[in-house]
């Protein structure tokens, strides 16, 4: 801004405060929400309560602190209120300060002109093909007609055979599922694939006699590149095909997996993940989590929700993290959920989100404690969608502890 007015700077200061809806956050040591301004409510924070707990104000924090380095730059996150933001975290003395600054119109920008080249592209291929059809064939107009429409249905064909692969993708992946179980203690799951392929996968085996291991992962974005890198995981997880790594302790192997997959060896694909290790004999349950949702132990007789998470980074944003894991002991007649954020982050039909307290309060709901429940949870979320299908995975398991 040097060499420009006073009242030039000014004004350019007012236009990028407006224009890009900056918003910010304050948060002290304790990790406690201490101020906030700017607009707010542009980015679906107008709500949040100075005084509480950052996580239980702000879910999209989790993971990023406390901040390990400063500042601190995260590109184009996406919000629950369908805004996208640039994130900025400062440490300024006792506090971090996150400003939040809306680039929802560069990513719609951007998408615009890749359709369009796309489309360009395709015209460019379309009218090559003619030309040399027309250059080979000038005389026989009748016979390029009916090459064209040759050409058409082959096009048709090969989009129905995508589609068809698509399909024998997501049943492969349903294929690598456990199945549900009763003994020693139940153990089901729903797993319904959005419109487009996803990255959801989750799992559940014995390691050994002891030590049953339980996990659920969400790779970023849809289609086949996420699909594949949630199978390599599941793989990987059901094998146990890590070197020198103890399955049983959930910090050493989030560590581990974070290692081997980097975003940037991996098309810039990055997955979230609970990942616990239960004991039936002295109901001791070890878990870890990286960004992913809680998992969540329901007390069914009391109607109660405890939500069992840590902190760490989603796997592979970010080289040599340490993941932290937590111990309790189950009490008897629990519920335990693992599920993915398309369990509960679904817009109703007048375009509403439904919040995560809904969704626990679908789930503690002490008369919702057989098999169908989970049928039912869904029926639930599609109804308020007004959809016979949600816009992400849904990916939810239920153990009976």
């Amino acid at each position: 801004m040097e060499g420009l007015p006073a009242s030039v700077a000014q004004r350019l200061q007012e236009l990028t405060y407006s224009q890009r809806s900056v918003a910010y956050l304050q948060i002290d040591e304790k990790l406690s929400l201490i101020g906030s301004g700017g607009h707010l409510e542009n980015y679906g924070l107008a709500t949040v309560r100075v005084g509480q707990p950052v996580f239980d104000e702000v879910f999209f924090l989790q993971g990023l602190l406390p901040l390990l380095e400063t500042p601190y730059y995260v590109p184009a996150v996406e919000l629950v209120s369908g805004r996208v933001a640039d994130l900025h975290l400062h440490n300024e003395g006792a506090s971090v300060w996150v400003v939040l600054l809306d680039v929802t119109s560069e990513r719609d920008a951007a998408r615009r002109v890749q359709q369009k080249a796309y489309e360009m592209t395709l015209l460019q291929e379309q009218e090559a093909v003619l030309n040399r059809r027309l250059e080979a064939a000038n005389a026989a107009l009748l016979v390029t007609q009916r090459e064209l429409e040759a050409s058409r249905q082959a096009v048709l064909s090969a989009h129905e055979k995508l589609q068809r692969e698509l399909a024998e993708a997501a049943s492969y992946v349903r294929s690598l599922l456990p199945v549900p179980m009763v003994h020693p203690f139940a153990a089901d799951w729903r797993f319904v694939p959005s419109a487009a392929l996803g990255g959801d996968a989750f799992g559940y085996h014995w390691i050994d006699a002891e030590h049953f291991a339980m996990y659920l992962l969400d790779v970023c974005g849809h289609g086949v590149g996420p699909c594949l890198l949630s199978i390599a995981v599941l793989h990987l997880l059901q094998a146990g095909a890590l070197r020198d790594v103890d399955f049983r302790n959930p910090g050493q192997l989030l560590a581990a997996l974070n290692d081997t997959y980097q975003m940037k060896s991996n098309d810039d694909l990055y997955f979230t993940l609970w990942y616990g290790v239960y004991q039936p004999i002295s109901r001791r349950l070890d878990f870890g989590c990286a960004g992913h949702p809680p998992a969540v132990l329901v007390d069914p007789d009391a109607g109660a929700a405890q939500l069992l998470k840590t902190k760490g980074l989603p796997i592979g944003m970010m080289p040599g993290v340490r993941y932290p894991s937590e111990s309790l002991i189950v009490p008897q007649q629990r519920y335990l959920y693992l599920l993915s954020d398309g369990a509960f982050e679904v817009e109703r039909a007048d375009g509403t989100m439904m919040s995560f307290d809904e969704f626990l309060a679908m789930i503690v709901d002490p008369a919702s404690s057989d098999a169908s429940d989970l049928d039912h949870l869904y029926q639930t979320l599609t109804a308020n969608r007004g959809s016979e299908a949600l816009e992400d995975d849904f990916s939810i398991v239920r153990f009976a502890l």
